[in-house]
């Protein structure tokens, strides 16, 4: 059963109170942000640190780490909960992005970047060349810069679900190949939410993506990614982490939804800093390697501490 909100009716729904006390980030250092802005701009490229207002953009330039976002700023999907804009023409992929990506590395001197992207259902690929050319620009001209690629689910363009499967994980695999120190793929919210939340995107489809990077190369490791605070209960997070384990996903973050605008489906409740701690704790006792959970915590936060 999805539980179903009408989207009609989100700028009617306020929060039920400004955000808490201890939704705070790190501003980082002025200078950091301008700098990574500037250049980003001058470059023609997306991080999905400005395109998704990241609350810890300025910690993460500031100690050296971005995430660039690949294949333009428009979404082919309409999640109801990103900030990244949406659309069914998105822009014609720019030939040059792998390499200007990996000069923007060079110029910041950044030592770890996750490269992430837009999903894109109307190329063949659904973008994974978008992946592996960036990866190898990267290496060209960074060969010291570590890679954690965050990817979309890589599903659709065939009606057989056979068919579909396997070429998902085709796909997959001509990522892995470029051997990326970690492969992350978000499972964003708990299985009941998923319809609402992660439009074009089902919790299965997810899961066997990361099943499958674990059975095609066992030595990268895999990672996802949950929001709370859409209306999911303490039981249902243990039953998704339990179901991100038996794929044998071994990273995880789990962060507060913040509502990006009241155009995106309202949060429910803010989650306590000590729920976060339990439920890190939680995650850690069913085997996780990497753990890190807290109100401000995104997909990328700290990825560089691996």
């Amino acid at each position: 059963m999805t539980t179903k909100i009408n989207r009609t009716h989100y700028k009617k729904v306020l929060p039920k109170e400004h955000l808490p006390e201890w939704i705070k980030p790190k501003l980082g250092r002025a200078s950091e942000i301008e700098r990574v802005q500037k250049l980003v701009k001058s470059s023609q490229l997306h991080t999905i640190c400005e395109e998704g207002r990241c609350p810890n953009r300025g910690e993460c330039y500031a100690s050296g780490t971005a995430t660039f976002l690949l294949g333009g700023s428009i979404c082919t999907r309409s999640c109801a909960f990103c900030q990244v804009d949406k659309g069914k023409s998105p822009e014609e992929i720019n030939p040059n992005e792998p390499e200007r990506v990996a000069e923007a590395i060079a110029q910041l001197g950044l030592r770890y970047v996750v490269i992430t992207s837009v999903a894109r259902d109307d190329l063949y690929d659904h973008g994974a060349s978008l992946f592996i050319n960036t990866i190898k620009a990267i290496r060209s001209l960074n060969p010291l810069t570590g890679i954690e690629v965050l990817t979309p689910d890589f599903w659709g363009g065939f009606k057989n679900p056979t068919e579909a499967k396997q070429a998902q994980r085709d796909r997959l695999s001509a990522v892995l190949s470029e051997k990326p120190i970690c492969f992350n793929h978000n499972l964003e919210t708990v299985k009941r939410l998923q319809g609402e939340v992660r439009r074009g995107a089902t919790y299965q489809r997810s899961l066997s993506l990361l099943k499958a990077a674990r059975e095609l190369d066992p030595n990268i490791p895999t990672k996802s990614g949950l929001m709370v605070g859409l209306g999911e209960t303490y039981t249902e997070i243990i039953q998704t982490l339990k179901d991100l384990r038996s794929v044998d996903c071994q990273r995880i973050t789990i962060g507060q939804y913040l509502r990006p605008s009241l155009e995106h489906i309202p949060v429910a409740n803010y989650w306590h800093p000590d729920d976060f701690d339990k439920l890190g704790e939680a995650a850690k006792e069913l085997g996780f390697k990497k753990v890190n959970s807290g109100p401000l915590v995104r997909s990328s936060y700290h990825a560089e501490e691996t």
